[in-house]
């Protein structure tokens, strides 16, 4: 009985129809982790589709903790980024599957400018999940010590993505 329960609840997943990526009017919000080196802390985004495959959003992240940085902690300044973002969603250009997303973009922050590779992957119509890889272009300053290195490095965030 237990394995006919699974069978009919993994069945029933695989039947709901994911909205990935809608176009004009699409809203997602995305709140997550973010892992670099020496630093781990919490994002939050959100994207606003302006045509078929283009988003426009904002980000937000923060450092919660820093490894080796012994007795110091960064300053608000120092451990806050805010971002705008343009992204272009190609999800059903390279259609792999109708509940994936895939989106390479561009960011302009407080602490740099870059680009990012992410995905977003939905079980149901309103909740998934998400992974970006994030990579700096320019950096603000030429020389990047201290604690200016926690947003200006290559940096993974993950979690979960909600349609609105």
């Amino acid at each position: 009985m237990k394995k006919l329960l699974v069978v009919v609840v993994l069945m029933s997943v695989s039947f709901v129809n994911a909205q990935v990526f809608t176009g004009k009017g699409d809203k997602k919000v995305q709140v997550g982790a973010t892992f670099q080196e020496d630093a781990r802390g919490v994002n939050v985004s959100f994207d606003y589709g302006l045509g078929d495959n283009i988003s426009v959003g904002l980000l937000g992240s923060y450092v919660l903790g820093v490894s080796n940085a012994r007795d110091f902690k960064p300053d608000f300044d120092e451990a806050v980024d805010l971002q705008v973002r343009f992204n272009a969603n190609i999800g059903n250009v390279i259609n792999v599957s109708d509940k994936l997303d895939v989106y390479p973009g561009l960011h302009l922050g407080l602490k740099n400018f870059g680009t990012h590779l992410g995905g977003r992957y939905f079980f149901t119509d309103g909740f998934g999940v998400f992974s970006e890889l994030s990579v700096p272009i320019a950096k603000y300053k030429n020389k990047i010590e201290g604690f200016d290195r926690i947003h200006n490095q290559f940096s993974v965030n993950i979690g979960a993505v909600f349609n609105l």
